[in-house]
Parts: C-alpha cells; structure tokens; sequence
C-alpha cells in the first residue's frame, strides 16, 4: 500500500468538499458514507460517492481514493460496497472490526463485489475503535493482504474516546501504549502506520508537534479532519533534502568501509556499522515512495 502522508475525509454527500480536499494538496481522500452523512441521506449519498469517484479518478489519477462504508452490524455495508467498488477505487477504510473475522468479513464482501464491478487490489485501512481491536491488533494485521494500513487511536471525543475512557491531553501521553500497539503490529506485518486524529481545528502549532511526535514514535501518516491542516502534517512526514543527504552520505561511508575490509567506520562524529547502512537504506526507499507521489521537502 502507498505510504500516504495525509488522509482526508469528506462527507459523500457533500461532493464540493472533494475539492477541497484534493485542493488542500491530500494524498489520499476518504469519501466517507458513515459518521458524517445523515441517516436519512444514505442512498443518495452512495450514489453521489460513486460520482465523485469517478470524476476525482479522471482528474487527479495519482490521488488515493478510499471509501468508507457503514459497519457489519448495520446491514448497510453490503449496499454501500455494491455502490462504490468500482475500477476507480484504490480500498475501503473499514470501521468498527474487533478481531480477525471481521476482517475476513469484509474481505468476502470485497471479494464478491471487486468481480462484479472490475475493480482489483483494494485495500483496507483498519482504524482501531474499539477495545477488542486494540487487543486483537496482531491478529487483524496479519488476517489478510488486503489489510494495507492501521491507525493508532487518538481522539478526544469519538469512538476510541468513549471506549477507553482516557482523556485526551496536548501531548497525547494517554493514547502511547495504544498507538505503540497498533505500531507494532504494523512494523511486524508490513503494513502502512498511520496516527490519528487532532481535533482543534484551529491550532496548527499543537498539530504541528503532535504529528511530529507521531513521526518520532515510527508513524509515517497521518488521519485529517480539515483541509487546512493537510499542509502541516504533508511537512511533517516528508522527508526533507538535509536528511536525504544524511543518510545517503552514511549509505556511501559504509560502503566505502566494506570495500576497504571494514565493518565500521565513523561518520560525523558517530560511530556506524552495516546495521546503521540498512537503516538508511529502509528510510532511503520508504523517501522515494513519499517524495515521487509529489511531496516536496520543507
């Protein structure tokens, strides 16, 4: 799955607001049919989402499209998935799963109707909601290769919220073990990490160090409520010229070393080995990936 920096959702019924979001400079927009769309304007909003799939697709073809459904439990996800899978989907960013077999839940749904409408490789974004997800987070990430990316939960008033029972603070501190879980997870089955959510709209300095805590714990994206904070958290994951450089030069230092015969050799005053070159050279491809899907450094 494409290490997406910044995922924005908008309302399906709502298409203008795609614009938006794709305006805002997002690699990946969430045409979402759940939370945000009222009860009673559900059919038309899955007939509106396929629209805007459509068009988003014809005029941005590099831009992550993803859909989110209604839960299992609703008996809605059939009608939502039999409207919207279509060749112009890149997955579906499944809510509500607890475990496993939610995951093979919907992947059998997924299964049937990317035959029937010739879409192919969809993936599934996991957002973990629930306490039982967060327990069973190893066995959802390694439950199918549809599974493509997690969320480590923050939120200071949705379903992790409510669920755990923490309250949220500036730093975040209170949701560290839960993300740390969902990170690992993510590490062990090669799966995309993503942190979520910072609620005030308006403080984009708290957004600012909150993402960039994300990154220092080993997330790589980030879930977005608001075009204008899509700019922010797009930096942040992005890896800048002075650290490309950095680890390039260290990848050729090392090599330079073995060719010599040696094993280590220091570098900028630090002492480096083959372990400290097969880093860089992990970071050096996941940058290639961020940058060629028009991230710029700064």
């Amino acid at each position: 799955m494409h290490p997406y920096r910044t995922i924005l959702f908008v309302p399906a019924h709502k298409p203008a607001w795609a614009d938006k979001a794709i305006a805002s400079g997002a690699d990946c927009v969430v045409v979402d049919l759940e939370d945000s769309v009222p009860q009673a304007l559900k059919a038309e909003a899955r007939a509106t989402a396929r629209e805007t799939l459509a068009r988003l697709r014809a005029q941005h073809p590099d831009v992550g499209l993803f859909v989110r459904p209604n839960a299992l439990d609703t008996k809605q996800a059939g009608a939502d998935l039999e409207a919207v899978v279509c060749p112009e989907l890149d997955g579906l960013f499944t809510p509500k799963i607890k475990d496993a077999t939610d995951v093979l839940r919907w992947e059998t749904l997924i299964d049937w109707f990317e035959v029937r409408s010739g879409a192919s490789e969809l993936k599934m974004i996991v957002p973990v909601e629930m306490v039982d997800a967060i327990t069973n987070c190893f066995e959802i990430a390694g439950a199918s290769p549809r599974v493509g990316a997690m969320i480590g939960p923050t939120s200071e008033h949705a379903d992790i919220a409510r669920a755990v029972g923490f309250r949220q603070s500036r730093e975040g501190s209170e949701t560290l073990y839960l993300r740390s879980r969902i990170l690992l997870a993510c590490r062990q089955y090669g799966l995309h990490a993503l942190t979520a959510l910072w609620e005030d709209l308006g403080d984009l300095d708290g957004l600012r160090q909150f993402a960039d805590y994300g990154l220092q714990l080993g997330f790589r994206g980030m879930i977005a409520i608001h075009p204008s904070h899509v700019p922010v958290i797009n930096e942040v994951f992005t890896p800048s010229d002075e650290e490309i450089a950095y680890y390039e030069a260290l990848v050729a230092t090392v090599d330079a070393a073995v060719a010599r015969g040696d094993g280590a050799v220091r570098f900028r005053g630090q002492h480096v080995d083959l372990a400290h070159a097969d880093k860089a050279r992990d970071w050096l491809a996941h940058t290639r990936l961020v940058r060629g899907a028009g991230g710029s450094a700064g």
